[in-house]
């Protein structure tokens, strides 16, 4: 009912009192209030509709976007597509088979190729039934389609080597057995089993593939990278004459040391592959040409091993044959990036002071005399601009989040500086959920230095009263901790549990500079554990925090923070979670899958004596006699990032000094929770603990 009818009828019945009350027949009650809103609870939280971006026509008149939604009597999640009108902000569904699909190309006549169970098929956005393109034996994975259209680039998984035993012993067929003689035996969440995604190229005619040629016949290399590298890690040339693709092409032990990704180039009539990045030592991805074709860009880092190196945007300018680094002069690291449609700027997202935040780069035009870009940020405020779509006319179309607020699509108006919604999935949701206050806070870190922390508040936050309070340590540990949305470790569910919670951006975060992102390597037990430590007390100084009911909370590197923390807290803390953390540093060398990691962070192996620091006073494990604190540990059986090993030694450890302790033992998931159920069980194991000992 509209709220003028209620008022009308509210009238009505104030005039018609005395016979109301004559009769007392009846007795009727308008409400006048607006519905009630209620905390933020785990399940929720998972029926919110997870979207994702997947491209804008050429014409620029409509964006193309996809929702999961979770079904929980199923433990599934279903994607579909739909179309927005950037007209009109009139949005239709374009699929609803069941499974997902996911954007390969728009075309000019509206035309929308996309993949669905391993093929293609087209749908035209204004007419027409969807009709399948491919019927190929081999499901199709990071499809791209040359510029032409005549071309079709796609991976594979091809089995290079025998390191299991039923390729190696045939005649053994029932056997399971791996045989290694190398690192590189397993990475993120899975064995090696002798196959590697590769790149293939064939003819492409409306849906027929012809013979595919393997561009890394017979390599034990990867392209896409491993384990999270996708179609981003291709490219045509506009002329459609050749193909980039990244890949490290180094093998076993090599592999597992090293971050020195490149780009190479296969040429098509010649069959030849030339190394674009040879002599640059760090991560070399996302090749991309500037609309006009003359200028190829990417990202690198220049250090090799270093995971976490300041990101660069790179030019070759074919006109010049320059390269150029667009951003060595700045004090930052780059996210993501597009080219402005007129070839002059180029736009890209990073880190900056508590957010992710939009950034302007006009590309010199005097290559030769290696000129300096202009760089500005042009986008501020409490939110995260997680990506860029693309440019329309002087707006450009992005993805954002902030801690109240999941993935929404966005137009960023680059005259005003306005972000306005387009997509608004998850609107009547959060009209229905409370607010949380967020505020910035900056302490005095225990050398002086400035350190930020954001804070988020309970519902209807009273600063009168007392509430018990939580330090969040972030995981990286090179992460930024910004205005992020997450289904588990959500700030807003955390607090809206009755809560108040402090993130710091401690020593080791980018959006800071340089300096302070790389200031936690060979440190990680050092200034960072200090600077929680100075967070923590400097927000208790509130008479809003209960100082009786403080926790300590974390994943990964988080987790680490909490392992070390329970040894030098000196019962700052009531009560302890850690996920997933590294709880002995010598087994943790031993046993994780990227060496270049552990090397670059920890100085290298525990048996140099130039890194016992690392191993020592940076241990977690070396300070179990101080430990007195109850403790949540939740482990992954298939994480070996972090392996078993860490959270079951923990836990072991807890219980023999008769610590209240419990294990949330995850035998199917990794570093992460992925499963609807599972991470319903983990929400409610993490809260119940807290109301448990908090």
């Amino acid at each position: 009912m509209k709220k003028k009818s209620l008022i009308t009828l509210s009238v009505l019945l104030c005039a018609s009192a005395t016979i109301a009350q004559e009769k007392k027949e009846t007795k009727l009650t308008v409400n006048m209030e607006t519905p009630t809103k209620t905390p933020l609870d785990p399940q929720t939280l998972w029926k919110l509709g997870r979207v994702s971006a997947e491209g804008i026509s050429p014409d620029g008149k409509t964006l193309i976007y996809g929702v999961s939604n979770y079904a929980v009597e199923t433990n599934s999640s279903e994607k579909n597509l739909y179309t927005l009108s950037l007209e009109t902000g009139n949005s239709t569904p374009l699929t609803s088979e069941k499974g997902g699909e996911s954007v390969v190309q728009i075309t000019e006549n509206g035309d929308i190729i996309y993949l669905f169970k391993g093929q293609l098929w087209k749908k035209n956005r204004y007419k027409g039934e969807a009709v399948q393109l491919t019927n190929s034996d081999t499901e199709l994975e990071n499809v791209k389609l040359s510029p032409n259209g005549q071309y079709i680039l796609f991976s594979k998984a091809v089995l290079i080597k025998k390191y299991h035993s039923t390729d190696k012993y045939q005649d053994l067929p029932k056997s399971d057995t791996y045989v290694f003689d190398n690192l590189d035996y397993r990475h993120w969440d899975t064995f090696n089993n002798g196959k590697f995604n590769h790149p293939f190229v064939a003819s492409y005619n409306n849906g027929k593939i012809g013979e595919a040629i393997d561009l890394l016949q017979d390599e034990p290399f990867y392209s896409p990278q491993m384990p999270f590298g996708g179609s981003e890690d291709y490219e045509w040339t506009p002329d459609s004459k050749a193909v980039l693709y990244v890949s490290k092409k180094k093998f076993g032990t090599d592999y597992a040391v090293s971050t020195n990704t490149d780009i190479y180039r296969y040429d098509l009539a010649t069959k030849q592959t030339t190394n674009l990045t040879e002599g640059m030592l760090g991560y070399d991805t996302n090749p991309t040409y500037s609309p006009d074709g003359t200028k190829l860009t990417w990202l690198s880092m220049k250090t090799d091993g270093y995971e976490a190196d300041k990101n660069d945007i790179i030019v070759f300018d074919k006109a010049s044959s320059q390269r150029l680094n667009l951003t060595a002069h700045w004090d930052g690291t780059v996210n993501s990036f597009t080219w402005s449609k007129d070839n002059r700027k180029i736009y890209f997202v990073a880190p900056s002071k508590g957010t992710v935040q939009l950034f302007e780069l006009v590309v010199p035009t005097n290559f030769k005399n290696k000129s300096l870009a202009s760089i500005k940020q042009i986008s501020e405020g409490n939110f995260d601009i997680t990506g860029i779509i693309g440019q329309v006319d002087n707006q450009l179309i992005v993805t954002s989040t902030k801690f109240t607020r999941a993935t929404e699509v966005y137009r960023y108006d680059l005259k005003s500086k306005k972000l306005t919604p387009l997509t608004t999935v998850n609107d009547n949701m959060y009209a229905q959920i409370s607010d949380n206050k967020i505020e910035s806070r900056i302490t005095k870190a225990s050398d002086g230095q400035d350190l930020f922390s954001w804070v988020i508040y309970p519902p209807d936050f009273d600063p009168t009263k007392k509430y018990p309070t939580i330090l969040y340590c972030e995981g990286g540990p090179q992460s930024a901790l910004t205005q992020f949305y997450s289904f588990r470790w959500n700030l807003q569910l955390i607090a809206s549990q009755g809560y108040i919670v402090i993130a710091p951006n401690r020593r080791g975060m980018p959006g800071w500079g340089v300096k302070w992102n790389e200031a936690i390597s060979k440190d990680w037990g050092g200034q960072p554990i200090r600077d929680y430590l100075s967070a923590i007390d400097d927000i208790s100084k509130e008479k809003y925090v209960d100082t009786t009911r403080r926790a300590a909370i974390g994943a990964s590197y988080g987790g680490y923070s909490v392992y070390m923390l329970a040894g030098v807290h000196e019962n700052r803390f009531k009560t302890l979670i850690a996920h997933n953390g590294l709880f002995d540093m010598r087994s943790w060398y031993g046993t994780t899958e990227e060496m270049f990691f552990a090397n670059h962070e920890l100085g290298g192996p525990y048996w140099d004596k130039a890194n016992e620091k690392s191993y020592t006073t940076f241990n977690p494990s070396e300070y179990i006699e101080k430990w007195n604190t109850p403790i949540l540990i939740f482990q992954g059986g298939h994480d070996y990032r972090v392996p078993i090993g860490q959270g079951l030694g923990a836990f072991q450890a807890a219980q023999l000094k008769k610590i209240k302790s419990r294990l949330v033992y995850l035998p199917d998931e990794n570093h992460w929770v992925l499963s609807g159920h599972n991470a319903q069980v983990w929400q409610r194991e993490f809260f119940g603990w807290l109301k448990e000992t908090l």
